[in-house]
């Protein structure tokens, strides 16, 4: 299929550079598209009907279609409705499936096949073992696909269409991310017209978290989907300083939206004085109050500032040139919009809707009292208003050490001047992490689109961390989506995540406890040790880790790293940062436990948990910090400790 795209000859349907610069761009595309992915087998499954309309009765199913030199399918593409038993049929509901073939592969070699026999009555139901084993497989490198394991709770979920917003709440090793990034790739096949004009997005909670799950979607041939982090969407100023946790919780809560609200539209002045229009010989008056009902009007509507500004002077136009009509001219739009253009009209339009530039506007707000005091009335009391004020006020936008909620604060301030364009299809997570205005922000770029939003409740380690679905969703513009809970485990092994359980209680009452399908005895160890041997017991951990396959993640409360880094030094192990891809060469990780949220490793070396928790402003972030910690092997834990652990722990 690869030869075929690279062997066309282009030159006699070009009718100029232009489509010959084109049509070798999309050329060059579908060529990425169809790369050779070592490791990856092109099929992983075969279904066999009992009754079809199709030529044929078996279907090889797998990442992507494959046709023969003929054009005849020889693997259909795991998204197409035809391949959707194999993630659905079961032996109470077989579907019209005789056979479900699940292949197994080493290193992109066959390895082995397991056949079950959905409608023979006489065989048993029984688990799949090549299923257990991919989930189990050890993880080396970047995030792979789930299409070979997808189980019919999430397959659920892929395939849910695009008109409709869909949340997904799922403990650790639920799958949920990979249930996001699958949902763009079925909705991408499903959708590709509409999707290639309007356009998707990812949005991640780090670069680090990106940079894992960025081969997903390429792996399953879509290239075309962008990531971002929701700092990158609101960039419209350099981030160079911080907020303490009391100013960033007012600067992200919803009611600052309407604050911004006020002060953009502070800025226009009901005219006071009639406009004198002269053209030729003729000069026509336009009334102060008729203009002031024409300022009114606009502001009414309730549109963007910047559109109403742009409005503005046409309808002052049309009041010209309803007198002149008045007066026996017949003049046309031509003759509109230059008395649009006239310099008296844009005077008025100076001194009554005067320009307003977002950064400059947010910076008047944190910079003057009494400015914040005027617009902020009702909102915010005084304790919260002095929180976000700056002791020190800057003297313009660009010597201004603006923070990460600055930046949304001007873009929500750069909405309501001018609308935000929307996307076709985003995907938010680690969702529960938002603020409410950060939510808008998001919510702004997916207005006329829909959203897939992703996130564990319990794993909220933010002090504006969201209480519920339903007030996250509020703030995003999409109060409909459909809230769905994956609560079956197919990452953490049961005995870790029983352990990790224990804190539910303390940190989010009433959350349903994930039920891991995988049962790995011996997969849990803590370590205790005098405060003298905490470093050594730490590399020791390590060591015995690294015997095993696959990635180590050596995770640490952020104060301990430089302590570790020291001790691994010494010790002569080498580590990565979280980011950076894992090879057979070198497979530990240190991890700061601010950056392990979304991501995973075979094994796990936890030091101090008590650190981690102390490490945040209070108990229930610090207590959902561990959670994640403690929540990201697949294989297997090891906490070791020398300070005693968190009460909540023992319970």
């Amino acid at each position: 299929m690869r030869e075929d795209v690279q062997a066309l000859d282009i030159r006699d349907v070009t009718a100029n550079w232009v489509n010959a610069a084109v049509l070798s761009a999309q050329i060059e595309e579908r060529i990425k598209a169809l790369a050779d992915l070592s490791h990856t087998p092109l099929f992983f499954g075969r279904l066999d009907y009992l009754h079809t309309t199709q030529e044929g009765q078996s279907f090889y199913i797998g990442r992507r279609h494959v046709h023969d030199a003929d054009g005849d399918p020889m693997v259909v593409d795991w998204r197409a409705p035809v391949s959707q038993p194999f993630y659905r049929a079961s032996k109470k509901d077989p579907q019209d499936v005789a056979l479900r073939r699940r292949f197994g592969y080493t290193g992109g070699e066959l390895t082995a096949y397991e056949d079950e026999h959905l409608s023979d009555p006489a065989e048993a139901e029984k688990a799949s073992r090549l299923l257990q084993a991919e989930i189990e497989r050890p993880r080396v490198g970047p995030m792979r696909d789930i299409v070979a394991t997808i189980q019919p709770e999430q397959d659920e979920i892929v395939r849910s269409g695009l008109s409709g917003s869909v949340c997904v709440q799922g403990g650790p090793g639920t799958g949920k991310t990979a249930v996001g990034l699958h949902r763009v790739a079925y909705l991408l096949y499903a959708h590709r017209e509409r999707l290639a004009r309007t356009g998707t997005l990812v949005i991640g909670p780090n670069r680090s978290f990106l940079h894992y799950i960025e081969q997903v979607l390429p792996a399953l041939g879509e290239l075309e989907v962008k990531q971002a982090t929701v700092d990158d969407l609101v960039a419209h100023v350099e981030v160079r300083g911080t907020d303490d946790a009391a100013a960033a919780v007012v600067k992200g809560d919803a009611r600052m939206a309407e604050v911004l609200r006020r002060a953009v539209r502070s800025h226009v002045t009901p005219p006071t004085e009639p406009l004198m229009v002269v053209r030729g010989s003729r000069r026509w008056r336009v009334p102060a109050y008729e203009l002031e009902e024409i300022v009114t009007e606009l502001l009414d509507r309730d549109i963007r500032y910047g559109a109403a500004r742009e409005a503005l002077p046409q309808r002052i136009a049309h009041a010209v040139l309803v007198r002149m009509e008045q007066a026996g001219e017949a003049p046309d739009d031509r003759v509109q919009d230059a008395v649009a253009r006239n310099a008296a009209v844009k005077a008025v339009v100076r001194a009554v809707w005067p320009a307003v530039d977002p950064a400059k506007l947010v910076l008047r707000l944190l910079s003057d009292a009494d400015f914040l005091a005027e617009h902020a009335r009702g909102l915010l009391d005084e304790d919260e208003r002095k929180a976000i004020l700056w002791t020190r006020p800057p003297r313009s936008v660009r010597s201004a050490k603006w923070s990460a909620a600055d930046a949304v604060l001007i873009d929500e301030a750069a909405d309501l001047v001018e609308r935000t364009p929307s996307l076709g299809h985003v995907v938010l997570d680690e969702a529960q992490d938002l603020s409410p205005m950060q939510y808008r922000a998001v919510g702004r770029r997916c207005s006329t689109g829909s959203a897939t939003v992703l996130g564990d409740l319990a794993q909220g380690t933010t002090p504006w961390a969201t209480a519920s679905w339903a007030e996250a969703l509020a703030h995003l513009g999409k109060p409909d989506a459909v809230v769905e809970e994956l609560t079956a485990g197919f990452r953490v092994p049961r005995e870790v995540i029983a352990y990790a359980s224990r804190l539910l209680p303390h940190m989010s009452p009433g959350l349903a406890e994930v039920r891991s399908v995988r049962e790995s005895p011996g997969s849990l160890e803590i370590v205790a040790c005098p405060a003298e041997e905490a470093a050594a017991s730490v590399v020791a951990a390590c060591r015995a880790s690294l015997r095993h396959e696959g990635s180590i993640g050596l995770i640490a409360a952020d104060a301990r790293i430089a302590v570790l880094e020291e001790a691994l030094r010494e010790a002569g192990l080498p580590w990565l940062s979280p980011g950076e891809e894992t090879t057979a060469a070198s497979r530990l990780t240190l991890v700061p436990a601010s950056l392990a949220k979304g991501l995973e490793y075979d094994y796990v070396v936890l030091d101090e948990p008590a650190a981690v928790v102390d490490g945040e402003p209070d108990e229930r972030t610090g207590l959902r910090r561990l959670y994640v910690a403690l929540t990201r092997a697949v294989s297997g834990l090891t906490v070791v400790h020398a300070a005693p652990l968190p009460r909540q722990l023992d319970a």
